[in-house]
């Protein structure tokens, strides 16, 4: 029997012979070198360690040897790609650690050094907004008036014409404080101000009263059971609807602009009689009712007015529970939403974000200080 046939004529395949392999060896280790940012690095592990890279393409050819030959082929070529592969690998480490240094060089901010760029506060718009309003009725002679928003249920209800069965006086509008024969209320309206100012002031009477109110509303995009109110009193001798007209009038136009009015519906309220519903001409179509483009006015839906608020004749009744002789005396009120008027000058549709405290909104429509 004959022995295993040692002599045999390898097959000579160029990329697998010792010098060759080397050769790429040394240019993958001189690129690797040469790579001087992390970017240039990637572009070389791609070219020189990827699977299209000379040696890859190398060991695929170990194929094509006789057995024999293909362990020692096969041993030089991942020598070599180890090499270069650690290679690769230092060479990252040593650039990572180049590219931290360069950035906290290049980047370092001294915190220690004055700066204008802190943000600065500023003042909430239903704030800017109370203030314009108290603002406009000072200029006409009037006083500011203020009441506590924990009131008396006399004075949120019965000294303003508001009987024990009033539907108003139920849980389904009122925020009542336990225990209940307190008889206290988070007051509906700022009108409770309006009734402290009768009785501890003699007429003539000229006072408006922003602020607070709570009822027990869903809060949506138009509702919320905490809003803001301005109301108006006047109690004087001779004091008629048409004093009423003019006051509005004037208030709308300094509100919204110059050439701005109101129009009377009739309605009822418990505190005053006569009593009237107050629209004020849109603003943004001027009463128009058109708007771009031949389309409705979206600000008034093309009725060119827009609900604004309630107003009347002071009622005699709500005079004599404050102690003011209605013989002699007369007087307007009026009411109308802060957070309305604000949505109405600035075009807005929710009234949220009014109450969210996002400074970005505030920021917007605010004044900084």
């Amino acid at each position: 029997m004959s022995g295993p046939n040692k002599d045999y004529d390898p097959v000579e395949v160029t990329p697998l012979k010792a010098d060759e392999v080397e050769r790429m060896r040394d240019e993958a280790l001189a690129a690797v070198s040469g790579a001087s940012d992390l970017e240039a690095l990637k572009r070389v592990r791609l070219e020189h360690a990827g699977d299209r890279s000379p040696l890859a393409l190398a060991n695929r050819e170990i194929g094509a040897l006789p057995p024999q030959a293909r362990k020692e082929a096969g041993q030089r070529v991942g020598q070599a790609r180890g090499v270069i592969g650690q290679a690769i690998a230092e060479r990252q480490a040593a650039l990572e650690v180049e590219h931290e240094e360069r950035m906290l060089a290049e980047e370092t901010v001294d915190v220690s050094l004055p700066t204008t760029r802190r943000r600065r506060g500023s003042r909430h718009p239903l704030t800017l907004q109370s203030e314009l309003i108290a603002d406009l009725f000072v200029a006409m002679g009037y006083e500011i008036a203020e009441g506590p928003v924990v009131e008396a249920e006399w004075l949120n209800f019965d000294a303003l014409n508001l009987g024990p069965d009033h539907p108003a006086r139920t849980m389904q509008d009122t925020f009542w404080t336990e225990p209940a024969d307190h008889h206290v209320v988070l007051r509906t309206q700022t009108s409770p101000v309006q009734a402290r100012a009768m009785l501890t002031r003699n007429p003539p009477i000229y006072v408006v009263c922003p602020g607070r109110v709570f009822r027990t509303d869903e809060y949506d995009a138009t509702h919320s059971p905490m809003f803001h109110q301005v109301e108006g009193l006047v109690v004087d001798e001779g004091i008629t609807m048409a004093h009423l007209k003019g006051t509005l009038d004037h208030f709308a136009s300094q509100l919204f602009g110059d050439g701005i009015d109101t129009r009377f519906r009739p309605s009822y309220f418990p505190f005053t009689e006569p009593s009237a519903e107050v629209d004020v001409r849109c603003f943004v179509c001027r009463g128009s009712g058109a708007g771009e483009g031949g389309d409705s006015c979206r600000t008034c839906r093309g009725e060119g007015w827009i609900e604004w608020g309630g107003c009347g004749v002071v009622n005699p009744r709500v005079l004599v529970s404050c102690g003011v002789d209605p013989d002699v005396y007369s007087g307007f009120a009026f009411g109308m939403g802060i957070d309305r008027s604000f949505m109405f000058r600035h075009n807005l549709e929710d009234l949220r974000p009014l109450f969210e405290g996002d400074v970005r909104f505030a920021a917007a429509f605010g004044s900084e200080i």
